[in-house]
């Protein structure tokens, strides 16, 4: 066994602030929701279905793509990505918008500014590196940034009064940014990782990845312009199938002794099921609409950022690639949440506060457990010395 690194490193890489307190937050934002759905606490100034999207989305999942891209674009270009002092402030100011949610009765317009100003500047700070290095496959990172913050700014738009009920349209759009982000860097690192571990070669048709792209878009947009058509039932079936069949090429038996590749295929099955739902919503099954909606956040979102986080963080402090047993067990619990989540409003509609609680007691579990066992890994320096 190497010996144990000494002294601190919680701001030497983007990954480790950032993943540390997305698993952090997980937990302690699943909490609160789940005492809000009991009455026992009740938000000030937002309506709590508002507030829960809200930093699911803009607090915990842009948490985990904040640490994942400021560590892949050092990867991708070479150049330093932000560390100490200047990572260390822009990590304060996620964290500042955070605390504005969560201390009741401040100025509603202060705490949305200070909100809305993470996503840019987090954009533009990825969009250095990458526009110095001239990587052209790189620029749709950056762009969906700003998609984002204009997502966020929909949301806070009655805030500032720029619009009138737009929280909704800019929850579901931040939704599929974040989908559409995840079956961009899906396609890259999910056949990558399983054929690197299990010396396996995916299968890749240059028909599916023409169509991905375009069928993704198209029926996230469709949903968005026209829920219930016969337009976006089309777009999100074809997607459904279109995505199934990528999946499908990157199979292998192999996976499954490979807690950290199966949580991958998991996490974009998820996605594919979300496409498939939103089909049926399109086509008129009014429960498939919020079942659709968390196949693509508590299933997509939830099992790939913990399987992502889980691996990355490995990697990234020298360690092998081989987690700690109970993160087997959380990568199970997170799915379970997701499962209970989708599937209980289509099949027992009578039951839901009790599936919320059940979903949401999982899903603390599993984020909760990442946050124990990786919390001295990503708090220590890289075991092997190196920077990062």
């Amino acid at each position: 066994m190497p010996p144990q690194p000494r002294g601190w490193a919680p701001f030497a890489l983007g990954f480790r602030p950032f993943f540390l307190a997305a698993g952090m937050y997980a937990v302690l934002l699943m909490g609160l929701w789940l005492l809000m759905l009991r009455g026992t606490i009740v938000p000030t100034g937002v309506s709590p279905f508002v507030w829960h999207g809200h930093e699911m989305l803009f607090g915990f999942a842009v948490a985990v793509i904040a640490g994942f891209l400021l560590t892949a674009a050092q990867n991708w270009t070479g150049i330093r990505t932000p560390s100490g002092a200047t990572l260390a402030a822009l990590f304060l100011l996620w964290l500042a918008g955070r605390i504005g949610f969560l201390i009741p009765d401040l100025p509603a317009v202060p705490v949305a500014a200070v909100d809305l100003a993470f996503l840019p500047v987090l954009g533009v700070t990825l969009a250095w590196p990458i526009i110095r290095a001239k990587q052209l496959h790189n620029y749709p990172f950056p762009v969906m940034l700003l998609a984002l913050a204009a997502a966020n700014a929909l949301v806070h738009g009655p805030t500032f009064g720029w619009s009138s009920g737009t929280e909704s349209l800019g929850l579901r759009l931040a939704a599929y940014v974040v989908v559409t982000m995840i079956v961009m860097m899906g396609g890259r690192v999910i056949p990558s990782f399983t054929d690197n571990k299990l010396n396996t070669r995916a299968r890749r048709w240059k028909t599916i990845e023409t169509l991905v792209p375009a069928v993704t878009l198209g029926a996230l947009i469709a949903s968005l312009v026209a829920p219930a058509s016969i337009v976006t039932m089309l777009l999100a079936a074809i997607a459904a199938v279109v995505h199934a069949i990528r999946l499908a090429g990157w199979y292998t038996p192999k996976y499954w002794s490979v807690p950290l590749l199966w949580v991958l295929h998991f996490g974009y099955a998820w996605i594919t099921l979300g496409f498939a739902l939103l089909a049926l919503s399109a086509a008129g099954v009014d429960a498939a609409a919020n079942s659709a909606l968390h196949a693509f956040t508590a299933g997509g979102i939830g099992m790939l950022t913990l399987g992502m986080m889980a691996r990355v963080s490995l990697g990234h402090t020298g360690r092998m690639l081989e987690p700690a047993r109970l993160i087997t067990f959380a990568f199970i619990a997170v799915n379970l949440a997701a499962l209970v989540r989708v599937f209980l409003p289509l099949v027992f509609p009578t039951a839901l506060a009790q599936g919320y609680a059940v979903s949401g007691v999982l899903w603390m579990l599993a984020f909760g457990t990442f946050a124990t066992i990786y919390l001295p890994i990503l708090m220590r320096p890289r075991i092997d010395g190196k920077k990062g």
